[in-house]
């Protein structure tokens, strides 16, 4: 979300790709360590620093963060993409459709065949909610709590509702959507879709409350694009994608099958070198 809003790229990884040693949550995977930059080839350079196995992360996985130092060049003819405007329903409002909707085109003008997709995320709204809650709670719960903001008092309070039969639905919930998105990506070797459903908004306002007239729950809501992408425990590259007709800045999220990192920064690098959009500064 923040490399869309500021023109450059960025990397969700894999879980475990990047070590997150912790003594409180060391499974927690919604929250994953990941770098940003000015372009795909300084995300790989970055991750070649901080990718590796470490033993006191427990998903760490056992692949020597060398591997992205290879070269990002990509052929990308006969690649399957899959292509969601809106991943299954989510309001997106109308200059982030706009300016995203060309993302297509431009992979398709690289010899990818690109394919509109209806998508199946049902779960992934219910599963991220209770896990977050849950870790909130666990993290924040045992602190003073007038000593924290609104929010993280918010996110504490839902945490403590969670119950046991909570965290068993969420698993259920969870566990279907990874096997729906397996054989997903059996079809397609990416998916791509809007990083964020709205573009950048002033910074004195706390939160986006609606889009294309509709209210959203909370603060949270408008998010969804970015955090349902989080349950699928696949990693996610944000590319610059275009302005909106203010001149803010818009992206795309290419995203792969679980542990293709790599291949992710590949197409990155290929979208980014065919549009250089991350080159050019926003209209003032």
């Amino acid at each position: 979300m923040s490399a869309s809003f500021c023109n450059v790229a960025g990397l969700r990884p894999t879980p475990g790709r990047v070590p997150a040693p912790s003594a409180v949550a060391a499974w927690f995977t919604l929250g994953v360590p990941g770098p940003m930059a000015r372009t795909a080839g300084d995300l790989a350079l970055l991750m070649s620093a901080v990718a590796g196995f470490d033993a006191s992360s427990p998903l760490s996985i056992a692949e020597s963060g060398t591997v992205f130092a290879g070269p990002l060049e990509l052929e990308a003819t006969g690649l399957r993409v899959a292509w969601s405007p809106d991943l299954g329903g989510l309001p997106v409002d109308a200059e982030t459709a706009k300016v995203t909707a060309d993302a297509p085109a431009v992979l398709a003008e690289l010899g990818a065949r690109v394919e509109r997709v209806e998508l199946d995320l049902s779960g992934a709204e219910d599963a991220f909610r209770i896990y977050r809650a849950w870790y909130y709670a666990l993290c924040y719960g045992d602190l003073p709590q007038e000593r924290l903001g609104a929010n993280v008092r918010w996110n504490v309070e839902r945490g403590r509702e969670v119950t046991g039969a909570d965290l068993a639905r969420a698993e259920r919930l969870r566990s279907g959507l990874y096997q729906r998105m397996e054989a997903f990506f059996g079809t397609y070797d990416f998916l791509i879709a809007p990083v964020s459903q709205v573009p950048p908004f002033p910074v004195d306002a706390p939160y986006v409350s609606e889009i294309n007239g509709q209210s959203l729950p909370d603060y949270l809501a408008w998010m969804r694009s970015a955090y349902w992408i989080s349950v699928l425990h696949a990693p996610a590259a944000s590319v610059p994608c275009g302005f909106t007709s203010d001149g803010l800045p818009v992206g795309v999220q290419i995203i792969g099958r679980p542990f293709a990192d790599m291949a992710v920064l590949r197409l990155a690098h290929a979208f980014e070198r065919a549009t250089g959009y991350g080159a050019r500064r926003p209209p003032r």
